[in-house]
């Protein structure tokens, strides 16, 4: 067979081993492994108990490799994330003891409670792959891929992310309440007592991730529909109601996630309709508006749609 087919194959495998898991949220689920085979990290924005952390559990078990969890609050230190080095008698000399960074799978949960001295400390990591702890450097493993959790609704005690570390974040999920059946089903489920990530299978290895993640990024992007996303992008900051527009690295991650998205169905180029429906889960966060705007009830998802939808598509696409 194939390894690109049986790749994808894989890829449907890993899906669907969390649909299993998390019930009724094919779409949400779908776009949280996007961002994964485009490499990119994904901030979980939603009310407690909606599965985010069981989602994200879930998903290192299906595709292994090392998973650690960081429980954010005040009283965490940057030292805490990254690592420390410690100095051993013995052997005269400091030596490097690793923090949860050290992982490809990190769940930073409730992000929004770590004050901002330690939410810096995951800049580097999220951007550049390595970390810097007292003078030296210390590459992350690969693929490093940070999923962070936080609650919109309760504001005592946290501390918001800024935007420079929003922009990091590939895509913004919110995963929502479940519909009546699915919340029937889950109850039966969870009435067996177990939780709903110690039924999921370790599907694939970090080697195979990893391959997935270099064949997403030979996925054919046609010159005018580079332009398109250009154009959409450039039209965010033009936006009568943005204070601050998408930046160069928005448009990176959203060409990365639509190559990935036209990978997972088959296909081996970018249309303009995997930037157009991906535009609001990249582009969103990422968008500072005026008070006057945001006073008028007007949101960024309905910018980016805005700017969707008056930016010109073309054509014909050479394939």
């Amino acid at each position: 067979m194939d390894i690109r087919l049986a790749d994808m194959q894989l890829c449907a495998a890993i899906l669907h081993n969390l649909d299993s898991c998390i019930l009724g949220k094919h779409d949400e689920i779908e776009r949280l492994f996007i961002a994964v085979i485009a490499g990119g990290h994904v901030l979980l924005e939603d009310v407690p108990g909606t599965g985010k952390t069981q989602l994200v559990k879930a998903l290192s078990k299906s595709i292994g490799g090392q998973f650690r969890r960081i429980q954010c609050n005040p009283d965490l230190l940057p030292t805490d994330i990254t690592g420390v080095s410690i100095y051993h008698p013995k052997q005269e000399t400091f030596l490097f003891r690793p923090g949860p960074v050290m992982a490809n799978v990190l769940l930073a949960d409730e992000i929004n409670r770590a004050t901002t001295k330690t939410q810096s400390a995951l800049l580097e990591a999220m951007e550049e792959g390595h970390v810097t702890v007292d003078g030296d450097t210390y590459l992350l493993p690969e693929p490093f891929i940070l999923l962070a959790t936080q609650n919109p609704i309760e504001f005592e005690g946290t501390y918001m992310l800024p935007e420079a570390q929003l922009d990091r974040f590939m895509m913004k999920l919110t995963l929502g309440y479940p519909d009546e059946a699915d919340e029937h089903r889950m109850v039966l489920f969870g009435s067996e007592g177990s939780q709903p990530s110690d039924r999921v299978e370790t599907m694939a290895g970090i080697e195979d991730i990893l391959r997935i993640q270099k064949q997403v990024l030979s996925v054919h992007m046609d010159e005018s529909v580079g332009k398109y996303l250009v154009s959409l992008i450039r039209g965010t900051r033009d936006h009568g109601g943005v204070l601050l527009g998408a930046s160069p690295r928005a448009a990176l991650s959203l060409a990365r996630a639509a190559k990935a998205s036209a990978y997972l169905q088959g296909r081996q180029y970018v249309t303009p309709d995997d930037i157009k429906q991906l535009a609001p889960y990249v582009l969103s966060h990422r968008l500072l508006l005026h008070t006057e705007s945001r006073m008028n009830g007007l949101r960024a998802e309905e910018v980016v749609n805005q700017v969707a939808e008056s930016t010109k598509v073309p054509i014909r696409l050479e394939r």
